[in-house]
């Protein structure tokens, strides 16, 4: 079976409209064990760590790692993480060496990775990540395939605003203390801050209303906030910008220039394009590049004005086979000229 129809079956589980195929979830674990049975077929080693991980191994070189995850956001796109599981698992196959895991868990933080890199298990030699690109760059410049440079730094938190709760028809308006509308100006504000900072992104994607009433005033409102910048001086200032505490940070992580310079030497070769741009969104690969790991990706374009966490969310058919080729022989190189891990 070939990765476009393994991607159409990974995409129907869950049953639309989109992928859903939460963290934790059966549909999660479906997927996994559908993955796991075609590791099998193409004669692989199999097995599942004990943080959720699954592992597809072969006999030569198993410490040169390529995959990503199969969990995905409600109501996501077909490529986002299954496209570097089945494209890792045909590079696998094709190359005869390495190993392809599926993570568990990306989308809530790469719980997966982080575990297995925190546990002190083994860690690879090298990790390659075939992704989309989830953005426009590579649409806009006319290219397939990019190579990533670094992976973003973000921070996530909340912020907790307090007011009076009264009558929405009896307080005057000169006589409210809406908590709401201290949350409003706040939302706004992140916005505008974080358009100061060159590479610089803040989004507030949650809001919790007490007592919830519609003919109540707010007299509670938690907002989430999520700040991302490309090195961590920015992310800093942007965190004090903002004004909040984070629960959860990941530092920026820069990407290996071994493996990223054989990515770019496999475009080179082949007469494409060799697009360098860093990664806005949080990837295993980041994870694994924090903990020592050589780390590269490999980003495939994504099309639609570079939508991602949605059904409209698009790759093409012929941009996806050169990035499995391209991966593949980046593969082969790596076990070839890297040192083994120790």
């Amino acid at each position: 079976m070939g990765v476009l129809a393994r991607l159409d079956e990974l995409y129907a589980i869950g049953g639309g409209p989109g992928a859903n195929r939460p963290y934790g979830s059966p549909e999660e674990d479906a997927a996994h064990t559908l993955v796991a049975d075609w590791m099998r077929e193409a004669g692989l080693e199999v097995e599942f760590d004990a943080h959720g991980n699954l592992f597809g191994r072969t006999s030569m070189r198993d410490d040169i790692w390529v995959g990503s995850h199969l969990d995905s956001v409600p109501k996501g796109g077909r490529f986002d993480g299954p496209l570097g599981v089945v494209g890792g698992l045909a590079a696998v196959e094709r190359s005869g060496c390495g190993s392809v895991v599926a993570f568990r868990g990306e989308e809530v933080g790469c719980i997966g990775s982080r575990a297995l890199c925190a546990g002190g298990a083994a860690l690879p030699a090298a990790f390659l990540e075939l992704h989309i690109e989830q953005g426009p760059v590579l649409e806009r410049a006319g290219a397939a395939l990019g190579v990533v440079t670094s992976i973003v730094g973000y921070a996530r938190g909340e912020l907790v605003f307090e007011g009076r709760a009264g009558h929405a028809g009896t307080t005057p308006m000169d006589g409210r203390d809406d908590a709401l509308v201290a949350a409003a100006a706040a939302i706004l504000r992140i916005r505008e801050t974080a358009g100061r900072i060159e590479g610089g992104v803040a989004t507030v994607g949650q809001l919790a209303v007490e007592p919830g009433g519609s003919n109540v005033i707010p007299e509670r409102v938690r907002i989430s906030v999520d700040a991302r910048a490309p090195d961590a001086t920015r992310l800093d200032e942007l965190i004090a910008a903002i004004g909040f505490e984070p629960s959860d940070r990941t530092p920026p992580a820069a990407m290996a220039e071994g493996p990223r310079r054989i990515l770019l030497d496999e475009l080179n070769g082949r007469g494409l394009p060799a697009i360098e741009l860093p990664s806005g969104a949080g990837h295993d690969a980041g994870i694994l590049a924090a903990a020592g790991v050589p780390s590269a990706m490999l980003f495939v374009r994504s099309l639609n004005g570079g939508i991602s966490h949605s059904p409209d969310e698009l790759s093409s058919d012929e941009d996806v086979e050169l990035a499995v080729d391209v991966l593949t022989a980046s593969v082969e190189r790596i076990a070839n000229d890297l040192e083994p891990a120790k």
